[in-house]
């Protein structure tokens, strides 16, 4: 267990791979810790490439102050541990709201991020209303009250038939009321169009065909602001597709980073 003390916050991080190879961040999503990267990190090449994963504030083993919570302190976090762990030209890679960290960070420390990989995110998710009403039923009822509607956003019919399925609905359930309503509320008041149409580096869009999150065409608007970016479909698989399909996202996330030479 690896705990950085940011002085402000303490965070529980994680590295594989590597020790002395070119580093790749992952940033998780909303209601899952570090863990949500286990199955494609094992299928990734375990030479010349260190792998680096977090807990976001309020989430796994991470401190969990009381919101609200904005972006920006979001992004400080993750900029403060690559700071702490002497971590320069990453590949950043972020699923949701990590993706929407993923952009932050890119605008604000080019000499952190060398590339970036932007999955299943946008650079505005949902509505200020959407969020509004989700925070006031996890403030009502916990993140129990909106589980299964977001199990069925998260996961295709398939998926929800395996024995697997019920882990991930457990993460949800898990993560405490504070984290979820304080990233919920970052989320809510997070518009990134115009900083990521600014974006100069390499970047890769990944999105789930049965996301119903962050649908495949807003993943792909998103993309698009950056020139030069690519954009890869993982067919049958919603809004987590590292986790529906390791192989698939493992192949794409390696055959990105050996294009970067990294």
């Amino acid at each position: 267990m690896l705990i950085a003390d940011l002085k402000d916050i303490q965070l529980h991080y994680r590295i594989d791979g590597d020790p002395d190879g070119a580093p790749v961040v992952f940033a998780n999503s909303l209601g899952t810790d570090l863990r949500l990267w286990d199955k494609v990190i094992e299928r990734l090449p375990q030479t010349g490439l260190k792998y680096i994963r977090y807990d976001k504030r309020g989430h796994g083993l991470s401190d969990c102050p009381k919101p609200p919570y904005g972006m920006g302190t979001l992004v400080r976090d993750v900029e403060q541990l690559m700071d702490h762990l002497d971590v320069r030209d990453a590949i950043f890679v972020g699923l949701s709201i990590g993706g929407m960290i993923a952009q932050g960070l890119a605008a604000k420390r080019l000499d952190l991020v060398r590339a970036l990989v932007l999955s299943n995110t946008a650079a505005r998710i949902a509505t200020r209303e959407i969020w509004a009403q989700r925070i006031a039923d996890v403030e009502t009822g916990g993140v129990e009250a909106l589980a299964d509607a977001t199990m069925m956003r998260w996961f295709t019919p398939a998926f929800r038939q395996t024995s697997e399925f019920r882990m991930w609905r457990n993460m949800l359930t898990r993560t405490p009321a504070d984290g979820y309503i304080g990233c919920s509320q970052a989320i809510a008041g997070t518009d990134f169009y115009t900083t990521t149409a600014a974006l100069r580096l390499p970047t890769l869009g990944i999105a789930g065909s049965e996301d119903g999150s962050t649908p495949a065409d807003l993943v792909r608007e998103t993309v698009d602001l950056v020139p030069g970016s690519y954009f890869q479909l993982i067919r049958k698989t919603g809004h987590l597709p590292c986790v529906e399909a390791p192989d698939t996202f493992a192949r794409i996330l390696t055959e990105f980073i050996a294009a970067q030479a990294h």
